[in-house]
């Protein structure tokens, strides 16, 4: 008897020859939403997986890659979060701790109103070690490797991630970081990594003195060199600002209107990833990110989107020579 055909999908529905992208997701949280779609309606409660990793993680998987993501999972909030995870198709490596932040949300009023905000517990040096260890060895299979940043009192100390960067980076393996103030400073001394970072975070953590154009280009032509491959600095509803050693580009994403702000810079992380996983350039690349963005924040949901739309719309962003 014949062996049967090989399927062309994954039991998860990811396509068995997609890429795959290591994300490491420090602070995952629980997010539970009310909202009414008109005022005279039932409220509905949405509850989802989320915080930036998983954010990045969830548009990863929209764009047909496979995401394994690294992160701590525990207590109640931990659990319900993990599973919700993965049943989106997201491939989790967890490790061990008390329990993770939870969001209760309120949008009936049409704003956003934060009913309950549960922080997570400091990750304690154990859960520190076992999450870098985690990621650093399941990022060795992967096509290319993203690191996503954590608030301070979540106690993983800065070098967390410009050490975790500099061994992936000796290892071979790409690098694509979403990270600001002193995570920035450490992963600059990592060769050769693709640093995204928004031009409020630039400002705020000292790397530019404000936000216009050119102040933030030669801002980051400096950091280039000390190490970076590439500087994408997203600006909000203006156009990205791509800085390399040979140019610096604008990426602008055609005028949309915004129903939710926030996931959009996630989201363009997570386009940037995939396709530089691919193989792409980065111009193509940051064509991708600024699309998935754009169309992210017309949804309520954050890191969402479809594959069809955002690869039709990456087509209509323009580029320029600052």
């Amino acid at each position: 008897m014949s062996e049967p055909a090989p399927t062309s999908e994954s039991p998860t529905g990811t396509p068995a020859d997609a890429v795959t992208l290591c994300v490491l997701a420090v602070a995952p949280l629980l997010e539970v939403t009310i909202e009414t779609l008109r005022d005279d309606d039932e409220p509905q409660v949405h509850v989802h997986a989320g915080g930036q990793g998983l954010w990045v993680a969830r548009m990863a998987t929209t764009l047909g890659a496979r995401a394994v993501v690294c992160a701590p999972f525990g207590g109640e909030t931990g659990v319900a979060a993990a599973a919700l995870a993965r049943a989106e198709g997201l491939d989790l490596r967890t490790t061990s701790t008390p329990g993770i932040s939870a969001h209760v949300l309120d949008y009936r009023a049409g704003e956003r109103e934060e009913l309950v905000v549960m922080r997570s517990p400091a990750l304690d040096r154990h859960a520190q070690d076992d999450l870098y260890g985690t990621m650093l060895v399941h990022a060795m299979d992967a096509d290319l490797a993203v690191l996503t940043g954590a608030d301070a009192d979540l106690g993983v100390p800065d070098d967390f991630f410009g050490r975790l960067a500099k061994d992936l980076r000796a290892a071979g393996r790409p690098v694509v970081a979403d990270l600001s103030g002193d995570h920035v400073r450490q992963v600059l001394q990592a060769e050769g990594v693709v640093l995204k970072i928004s031009h409020e975070e630039m400002v705020d953590g000292g790397f530019a003195d404000d936000a216009d154009v050119g102040t933030l280009r030669d801002a980051g032509r400096r950091m280039l060199e000390e190490g970076l491959s590439a500087l994408v600095v997203s600006r909000a509803g203006d156009p990205t600002l791509v800085v390399t050693g040979e140019e610096a580009r604008l990426f602008t994403a055609p005028t949309v209107s915004t129903r939710e702000n926030k996931g959009a810079g996630d989201s363009m992380t997570a386009g940037i990833a995939v396709a530089l996983a691919r193989g792409a350039g980065l111009d193509e690349a940051v064509r991708l990110g600024a699309a998935a963005g754009a169309l992210n924040v017309t949804r309520r949901g954050l890191g969402t989107g479809r594959r069809d739309q955002i690869e039709a719309f990456a087509g209509r962003v323009g580029v320029e020579d600052v």
